[in-house]
């Protein structure tokens, strides 16, 4: 049986390489940041989530080795058994504070916190209406509840407002969307969904992986961006894009409903505690948005000169203001294997960047992510330009 499917999968990986669809893993030979090795040469990096550019930041360093020489390594304990510290619950009330609810509880991922919310509160006579292009991690959570499922089209208010109709006699309904849907950079409606859950009794949740700490005024997400940080009940986020790229998530929200997901929560209560490390560095973060606004404007200055650039050389970029600039292929009938020659080019003339295709993204919608970061210089974004100007005439993108 072994052999049968060896080869099998063997067959479907030739597949993948044939198509341009082989995603292949560049190893890093230097710390995360605007700069990196690959292959023993020093290339600019355009596609993390090291959003602030906070993950190599001497700060957030040397708060990581003072809590690792007050607190070791780890755990070894989830946290209703012995995984709790003093840093852990620091960490959370702070996490609520910032983001404007009541209480927070971390997971090891926000993976797993999508994973674990919808289950534990949610029954089988309640509704998840939820945005059809959410993330995998919400799709997967959705699916592990027992709740009734309605999918909306992509930010279509009337194909929401819809679904709520639809679910309107059931007990409990909630609304789940991306605050930031990460193959293309485009905000959610928050204004309209939550007019439409107050019109409809229902709850709202955001997922602000890709906007906690950059998105807003003073980085407190998309719910801070469009004025409605009182109207959102739930958040799940990560603590590995901006927040210092590490790992761990979290849920915030009023303090029963976080009460219960302490109780209840597979993915909280058999998963072992974040390390202490990731809670010191985190905590250092959160001091640093408070104290310093310097990234927040860098960012937003890369971001803008980034997008006009690109405009300006005639690539398919949509419009924005969200540092994730997604350049499209979408005129190409080989659009995937477009995406992946131009990455692989880009790479040997000193731009790190993937380009994403199916199952990623729907068929026919290939495209490169490029994410901005203050850790990026004008210079920097000046080369990526350059680069791309030569190899997209190469290809025939321009």
């Amino acid at each position: 049986m072994l052999g049968e499917l060896k080869s099998i999968l063997g067959r479907e990986l030739a597949s993948l390489r044939e198509q341009g669809l082989y995603k292949e893993e560049r190893v890093l030979q230097s710390p995360q940041g605007a700069v990196v090795t690959v292959g023993g040469r020093e290339v600019l990096n355009f596609c993390a989530n090291n959003y602030l550019g906070l993950a190599a930041d001497p700060r957030v360093v040397a708060a990581a080795r003072r809590t690792l020489e007050r607190w070791a390594y780890g755990l070894s304990s989830v946290r209703f058994i012995c995984g709790t510290t003093e840093l852990h619950t620091r960490l959370e009330r702070e996490l609520a504070d910032f983001l404007g609810l009541e209480d927070a509880v971390l997971y090891a991922a926000c993976f797993d916190a999508n994973g674990g919310v919808f289950e534990p509160l949610l029954g089988e006579d309640c509704a998840i209406i939820t945005d059809q292009l959410n993330h995998a991690s919400i799709i997967d959570g959705v699916r592990l509840s027992k709740a009734q499922r309605f999918i909306y089209r992509h930010s279509d208010m009337e194909s929401l407002a819809k679904r709520l109709q639809e679910a309107g006699e059931l007990r409990v309904r909630l609304i789940v969307t991306d605050g930031v849907f990460s193959m293309d950079g485009d905000f959610a409606r928050l204004p309209e969904i939550c007019d439409l859950a107050e019109q409809h009794a229902a709850l709202v949740l955001v997922d602000e992986s890709h906007a906690t700490g950059f998105t807003g005024p003073t980085g407190r997400g998309t719910h801070e961006k469009f004025g409605v940080m009182d109207r959102v009940d739930l958040i799940t986020t990560t603590l590995g894009k901006a927040l210092g790229g590490g790992l761990g998530g979290a849920i915030a929200g009023p303090h029963e409903l976080i009460a219960w997901l302490r109780q209840k929560s597979r993915p909280y209560l058999f998963s072992n505690s974040l390390p202490p490390v990731v809670c010191g560095a985190t905590l250092e973060v959160l001091r640093i948005l408070r104290e310093d606004p310097l990234p927040l404007q860098t960012l937003d200055a890369n971001q803008r000169r980034l997008r006009q650039g690109l405009i300006e050389l005639g690539f398919d970029i949509d419009p924005g203001d969200h540092p994730i600039v997604p350049v499209h292929f979408r005129r190409f009938a080989t659009d995937a294997i477009m995406a992946q020659n131009m990455s692989r080019d880009l790479l040997l003339a000193g731009i790190y960047c993937i380009g994403f295709s199916y199952p990623v993204v729907p068929p026919g919608q290939a495209r490169i992510r490029l994410q901005a970061s203050a850790a990026h210089t004008p210079e920097h974004i000046d080369r990526l330009l350059a680069a791309f100007a030569k190899v997209g005439r190469k290809h025939g993108a321009i």
